[in-house]
């Protein structure tokens, strides 16, 4: 099995994305205080605040934080699979999961919370959601195009390196893409006209 296969399994991919996201948000300290419901366990609030780091914000720098960080991250499907549809519908998997078990946890535990600003963070949510669909389809095209162009360019360079190769016989007219020393139509030797080539070009 090849390395690549084994990065497009979409549990081992949702796992890379999630560390990542993980490391971003550690790294640059980002934390969200929300003013839970009293009475709340200590282990559940703990998983709550965590939860919230992936999707919610207080301010405009937490906005974009959370907006940079998932767009980064949204990437990495981008290259592994080159298709828009399995980059998406990965970005969305992954996005999904953290914001799935934060709100089963808000609404549980939390409900007054929850009733009070379901409508506020679900919407930020739903658009997050979208920014992270749209740009994985929009990226997935340009690489797709860029790859295309690529692969266009370097067919180009090797009829070009082909054409240059390419001799015919002077006794029959037959062409050749390679230099062989006799011809199959007629028999001729082949290998004055090489010879004969070879002297133009010095």
């Amino acid at each position: 099995m090849k390395i690549i296969d084994v990065f497009r399994s979409k549990i081992i991919l949702f796992f890379i994305q999630i560390l990542l996201l993980s490391l971003f948000i550690y790294n640059q300290g980002y934390y969200i205080e929300l003013d839970l419901d009293m009475g709340i366990s200590m282990e559940r609030e703990i998983i709550i605040q965590i939860l919230a780091r992936y999707s919610l914000f207080n301010d405009l720098s937490g906005l974009l934080f959370l907006y940079i960080s998932w767009t980064l991250v949204s990437l990495i499907p981008i290259f592994i699979y080159n298709n828009f549809k399995k980059a998406y519908s990965m970005n969305l998997m992954t996005f999904f999961f953290p914001n799935f078990f934060l709100y089963v946890f808000l609404w549980n535990y939390s409900r007054e919370y929850f009733n009070s600003n379901f409508q506020f963070h679900f919407l930020h949510t739903i658009i997050l959601g979208i920014v992270i669909a749209g740009l994985s389809i929009a990226f997935s095209l340009i690489l797709k195009k860029v790859l295309k162009f690529k692969s266009e360019t370097q067919l180009e360079d090797l009829s070009l390196i082909a054409s240059k190769n390419k001799i015919k016989c002077p006794n029959c007219g037959t062409e050749f893409y390679s230099t062989p020393k006799f011809c199959y139509n007629c028999n001729a030797d082949l290998t004055v006209i090489i010879k004969e080539n070879n002297g133009k070009e010095e």
